[in-house]
């Protein structure tokens, strides 16, 4: 072993080793690991920062970017919903939202798919009385599984397929992953249909600061437009009850105040007081045909680019806005901020919006330019509230996000248009047709993996020119000498399902993919299928909650503990093993 050998090991080595103690975030070890490469040459200066610019942290940001449109769209809710009214039972709720979240899965990238099916199944079980517990954690290994089946599903096969382009010359291209990936799923599938009964049923979900402040309801008006889609006469017709609204009351067009009832026949121009919180009023608005009640003039800008945002504030003892109403204290035309909403816990509002008496410790939903926020709202006696995006009062664009994907992917499948060109492509358009604002797209990113992937990259690459990842590769390459082909690919992929939960799964492709590639080559075998077994194993952590971030996101909801994983994990990664590696090495041919 050469000292630029061991300086390599040693260094990674050391990143390894903090993975698994867990001590420090992941990003954290990944950057002081970068700078420890730096500063004893082990990386050179020029290619340290290489992994930040490289193809693969571009994919994961537009993927995430894309995702994100594709869930502020509504079409997915839109979708689904024929199907909720039917899922009475978590016999029929698991098999639909789990394959639902594997189908977006391929589509996306699979923590985006699972982010946007999570709030439906908790809106399901709540309205079912089935515990999320028993709902969430098949979603995320169909997550995890529907991931596998394209290039951009998981940032593993991304990885792969940068690892391929370096070693052999040629990455892996969208759906090279596809024939091996939706045997996986399908196979996933069926278990996790009958497997949620290996979970417990009896756990209650934990909440951030995010959740608990998205639970506040607010009062906000909606008018009647003049014209009505056939089968919407009564209130009732509005289905209120499904999208978690209360009719609180109803104003005539003259003024006059009407018996909130769901026998009452939609005027137009009258005007519908409802309740709800954000997500809730947000879902109506983008289902029915209601129009929110809010000054018809545009908002003024300090500058053309400036944005416009959604808020929450609290009226606070002293403030100019006590006893007056939205009218008489003239909120757009003297302040530039229009009033969305208002919360109060003590009473029911069944006013106008612009009629409410408003009190000390109301909660204001305001919408203004960014610029004139903050001083409208000292001047106000305003004090804003914990930071979150409040979605009320924003429009969507239902059909443009996906068809800005669809357009992405099919290029990429006629191979006009690189993966990268085109995921990164449909993510700027989303931000230029208002799918997402631009403070939106950047809350999309998860810059705590892209900086992981980032900083790792070079790390990797160190360790390659070094000539370690050969040194590695041949010591593993006489170990299997002489076993056969078939089990050298599963030892290959049970090291990466063994090393994803503890390492995360992005550095686990960085470090075994280059070696994957160097046994294949002492043992004489075609290197794809050991890519695809490296791709597959990293990708299928179902033993922990956290070698993969979709494991993460469900556990407080879900209120999992760590060992309930393995419970339903250990034997749907058997099967993985079992399946998997006979059906990599007969898609890729080992030989």
């Amino acid at each position: 072993m050469t000292y630029a050998q061991g300086l390599s090991f040693a260094v990674i080595g050391g990143a390894v080793a903090m993975f698994v103690w867990g001590r420090f975030r992941y990003d954290l070890i990944a950057l002081v690991a970068l700078l420890i490469g730096i500063a004893t040459g082990d990386v050179p200066v020029k290619q340290a920062f290489s992994g930040f610019t490289s193809d693969v942290v571009v994919i994961i940001a537009s993927a995430l970017i894309v995702s994100a449109a594709i869930a502020r769209s509504g079409v997915i809710e839109w979708a689904v919903r024929p199907l909720m009214g039917r899922l009475h039972s978590t016999a029929t709720q698991v098999p639909a939202l789990a394959g639902t979240t594997a189908l977006l899965s391929m589509l996306t990238k699979n923590v985006g798919a699972l982010a946007i099916m999570m709030p439906v199944a908790l809106r399901i079980g709540r309205k079912t009385e089935t515990s999320a517990s028993s709902l969430l954690m098949p979603m995320a290994f169909m997550s995890l599984l529907g991931g596998l089946v394209t290039l951009v599903g998981t940032s593993t096969n991304i990885i792969v397929s940068q690892v391929r382009q370096d070693t052999l010359g040629k990455p892996f291209q969208m759906y090279d992953f596809a024939p091996v990936g939706l045997v996986l799923t399908a196979l996933g599938f069926v278990f996790v249909s009958f497997g949620w009964r290996l979970l417990p049923r009896d756990r209650q979900g934990r909440g951030g600061l995010d959740s608990i402040a998205a639970e506040a309801s607010y009062a906000t008006e909606a008018k009647v437009p003049e014209s009505l889609p056939e089968g919407i006469a009564t209130v009732a017709d509005l289905g209120l009850a499904d999208a978690g609204v209360k009719l609180r009351g109803i104003v005539g067009s003259d003024g006059r105040p009407h018996a909130a009832s769901d026998d009452a026949t939609l005027t137009p121009g009258t005007s519908l007081v409802l309740e709800g919180d954000d997500e809730a009023l947000d879902r109506l608005f983008a289902r029915v045909p209601l129009e929110q009640a809010r000054d018809v003039k545009q908002l003024s800008k300090d500058e053309p680019n400036e944005e416009m945002r959604t808020v929450e504030a609290v009226i606070q003892p002293g403030s100019s806005l006590i006893g007056d109403s939205a009218e008489r204290a003239r909120l757009q035309d003297r302040h530039g901020v229009q009033l969305l909403g208002v919360g109060r816990s003590d009473a029911r509002i069944t006013e106008r919006l612009r009629d409410i008496q408003l009190r000390a410790g109301d909660v204001l939903v305001l919408r203004a330019g960014e610029n004139t926020l903050p001083e409208t709202m000292t001047e106000l006696g305003l004090l804003p509230l914990v930071e979150r995006m409040v979605k009320l009062g924003d429009r969507r664009r239902r059909y443009v996000p996906v068809m800005i994907l669809a357009v992405a992917m099919v290029l990429v499948a006629l191979k006009i248009v690189p993966v990268v060109g085109a995921f990164f492509g449909a993510a700027v358009l989303m931000i230029v047709v208002g799918a997402l604002s631009t403070r939106e797209a950047y809350g999309a990113l998860e810059p705590e993996v892209l900086v992981l992937i980032g900083a790792l990259t070079p790390l990797s690459e160190a360790v390659q020119h070094s000539g370690g990842t050969g040194l590695i590769a041949h010591a593993l390459s006489a170990m299997l000498l002489g076993i056969p082909a078939m089990l050298a690919l599963g030892v290959i992929m049970v090291a990466a399902m063994a090393c994803s939960p503890f390492l995360h799964n992005a550095p686990t492709v960085l470090v075994l993919a280059p070696i994957a590639v160097g046994v294949a080559s002492g043992l004489h075998l075609n290197p794809d299928p050991f890519l695809m077994a490296v791709a597959t194993g990293a990708g299928c952590d179902f033993l922990t909650p956290i070698g993969h971030q979709c494991n993460t996101l469900v556990m407080g909801p879900g209120g999992y503990r760590f060992g309930d994983y393995w419970k339903l994990g250990l034997p749907l990664s058997v099967l993985v093993i079992l399946v998997g590696t006979p059906l990599i090495a007969w898609v890729w041919h080992l030989g």
